[in-house]
């Protein structure tokens, strides 16, 4: 969608490949950022599909270069530690804009409900640029019903936070998975000796659905959401099956 919007506002994407460990390129970003007169950086923490954290140190030394910088926080809800967030951040540095959204904590995606945070002077901005039509009223209902209901929503945080951590180290155990530890309610798995996109369609023949990019960047990865205790048996009964064929 970054690339899309950009494209829409007759805008040019500029795209600075993360590191090995999918970590960020800071000086290639810096270096992008003072050739191409970029006007705004666009981060994801945690990252998706590789479900790491961006350390907070990197973003507040990005915040230093001459643009807005905006941080994705689609799926800070998964991560434990509540300083990973920048979000107190807005205000405090005038180019800085957070996103959040309703869709994966909350489970509300089908609604497309959610907001930013911005600085004062891009929120009026971004108002005279709204389009006439708001958020449907069924979405507004779902988002003040789920802050209604934190207690119940947060449960089901905690169990996912929890199969997520349970979930790792067997996926580990299977020999031709390189799972990586995420922050999100994923994970993203290296596929190594065996064909990635043929994994997800052997799972898709049993009934279990994986995301395979077919890209330069992930083109040996399946991302495994993370679900219940159930699924997740099912998932490593199948992936233990296709070990036994090798």
């Amino acid at each position: 969608m970054y690339s899309f919007d950009t494209g829409v506002c007759g805008g040019r994407v500029i795209n600075v490949p993360r590191q090995a460990d999918f970590a960020l390129d800071l000086d290639a970003i810096e270096r992008a950022a003072a050739v191409s007169d970029a006007r705004v950086l666009f981060l994801t923490s945690p990252n998706n599909p590789t479900g790491n954290l961006t350390p907070t140190a990197d973003i507040e030394r990005l915040l230093n270069l001459p643009l807005l910088v905006v941080v994705d926080e689609a799926y800070i809800e998964f991560v434990s530690n509540p300083q990973a967030s920048v979000s107190s951040w807005v205000g405090r540095y005038e180019n800085l804009a957070v996103l959040r959204t309703f869709s994966k904590w909350a489970g509300l995606a089908g609604m497309r409900i959610g907001y930013g945070l911005l600085p004062e002077w891009l929120a009026e901005q971004i108002w005279k640029i709204k389009q006439p039509y708001n958020i449907s009223v069924a979405a507004q209902a779902a988002a003040v019903a789920s802050l209604a209901d934190l207690d119940y929503l947060k449960a089901n945080l905690a169990q996912l936070l929890a199969e997520r951590e349970r979930l790792l180290p067997q996926l580990q155990a299977i020999r031709f998975l390189e799972p990586i530890p995420s922050a999100a309610n994923f994970i993203l798995c290296r596929v190594r000796g065996r064909n990635a996109r043929e994994i997800k369609r052997q799972l898709e023949h049993q009934g279990i659905l994986v995301r395979h990019y077919n890209n330069s960047y992930l083109r040996d990865y399946i991302r495994i959401s993370i679900g219940r205790p159930d699924q997740s048996a099912a998932l490593l009964h199948a992936l233990r099956a296709l070990e036994t064929d090798e």
